[in-house]
């Protein structure tokens, strides 16, 4: 009996992926453990193993394909002696259900696919006019921002097809309605949720190179969106001094021992010592180390730091669970790899998920200060500047010191600006006084 391979959920609020590509061809023996294909979700890259024995029979969804639903029935698996060939026939039964290794299973009822009249939907264009379309041309125009009913069909009885809406939505020709003689003759204001073929309009043909988001362009569009609209935002901002800890960092990198490749063990940056600062100061003023919802406060009992990392396309936070229980060692052993693994792809979702708070360092870039966006379901994250030498005044006399300017974001909801301030002024004493954090 055939068995249905299914696209898996690689986390609890996983909607949809990319089928990056298959690691097997039809007619290829599949072991159970074998690796099938990968899976590109916004923040990762997955395998999907196989948990039956058999033929790779018939692949439903081609390898490149975006935006696949979980649970889509995207490959079958026959057991060995079927007729794979009888697979082809869209009158064959449909086959009964397996899952992948991190998929969760379902009804056979649930992934039989449905006929060519079902697939048609009948989205309503904002003319009012029921069109006919296909259910990936509708998702394709709705991101897209396109007007259906303005879309000529070329599929079966003129319903809209995939082909129809990428032509509309790359400029190709359109069935537009007469226009009216008292239509204005200037184009609108770009606005908010303009649609993308309108704001095409605004600019010359051929002076822009057009470049589709990928998924973990979309996530972190939403997910900004999300929060500036739903957290009221308010922000604190501080110079640190550096010297100490410099001073700290230094005799603790000279002093650290050598590995079997006569490499230190570790070797730690100020950006350990903001982690491990912001972890302790969470301890000492607990009632800032929370997460707000519409029922209650949840008071968290370790500080999980979110901390984040540029990767190509967009950013990842991975999570250094219980920062406050670990030596400024461990952090920058477990930072180095979670941020290597990050640019790679290759973190699981319980690495990038949660945390109480987070850590946005673009000192490294040269930047002076700026103001961070609270990333959901966290109430803070620090924003943390570039260290310079700047003057300062101690005892009525002007010196040089190393200084580095940090911001709160916190949402106002759940951290209010006296205990804001008290936790920034905590871990403000924590990095000029380093040895605070390791005692």
């Amino acid at each position: 009996m055939p068995f249905n391979v299914l696209m898996p959920a690689l986390s609890p609020t996983m909607e949809k992926g990319n089928l990056a590509k298959w690691l097997k061809k039809e007619g290829d023996k599949v072991n159970s453990g074998d690796i099938l294909a990968e899976i590109e979700t916004d923040k990762a890259t997955m395998e999907v193993e196989a948990v039956d024995e058999g033929v790779l029979a018939k692949i439903i969804i081609p390898g490149g394909t975006q935006d696949v639903a979980v649970n889509t029935l995207i490959g079958v698996i026959a057991a060995d002696g079927e007729d794979v060939g009888a697979l082809s026939s869209p009158s064959s039964a449909a086959p009964s259900v397996t899952k992948t290794a991190a998929a969760p299973a379902v009804s056979s009822a649930e992934v039989t696919p449905v006929s060519s009249t079902q697939s048609a939907v009948m989205p309503q264009g904002h003319s009012g006019t029921k069109v006919f379309a296909s259910p990936l041309a509708k998702r394709l125009a709705k991101d897209g921002g396109l007007d259906l009913s303005l879309v000529k069909g070329t599929g079966p009885h003129g319903r809209i097809v995939e082909r129809d809406v990428k032509a509309a939505l790359a400029g190709g020709p359109l069935s537009k309605p007469a226009a009216s003689s008292t239509a204005p003759t200037t184009l609108p204001p770009l606005t908010v949720g303009m649609a993308d073929a309108t704001i095409k309009q605004l600019f010359e043909p051929g002076s822009y190179e057009e470049v589709p988001h990928d998924s973990m362009r979309k996530t972190i569009a939403r997910r900004l969106l999300e929060a500036k609209q739903t957290i009221p935002h308010f922000y604190l901002s501080s110079d640190v001094e550096l010297d100490a800890l410099l001073v700290a960092r230094e005799e603790i990198n000279s002093s650290a021992p050598k590995g079997a490749d006569g490499k230190p063990v570790y070797k730690l940056s100020v950006n350990d010592f903001v982690i491990k600062a912001l972890a302790v100061a969470l301890m000492r003023v607990p009632e800032a180390n929370v997460t707000w919802t519409d029922r209650a406060m949840l008071k968290h009992k370790h500080a999980d730091i979110g901390v984040a990392v540029s990767i190509p396309g967009g950013l990842i936070t991975p999570v250094i669970r219980k920062a406050e229980t670990k030596s400024l060692s461990q952090i920058s052993n477990e930072m180095k790899d979670l941020a290597a693994r990050a640019r790679a792809r290759k973190l699981k979702p319980d690495e990038y998920q949660g945390g109480t708070t987070a850590v946005s360092n673009l000192g490294m870039f040269g930047v002076k200060s700026f103001s961070a966006i609270v990333n959901p379901p966290h109430a803070t994250i620090l924003a943390v500047g570039a260290g310079e030498q700047r003057p300062v005044v101690k005892n009525g006399a002007l010196q040089i010191a190393h200084v580095m300017t940090v911001t709160f974001s916190t949402d106002h909801r759940a951290v209010d600006g006296a205990l804001g301030a008290e936790l920034l002024a905590a871990f403000k004493a924590l990095i000029e006084n380093p040895v605070g954090m390791l005692v």
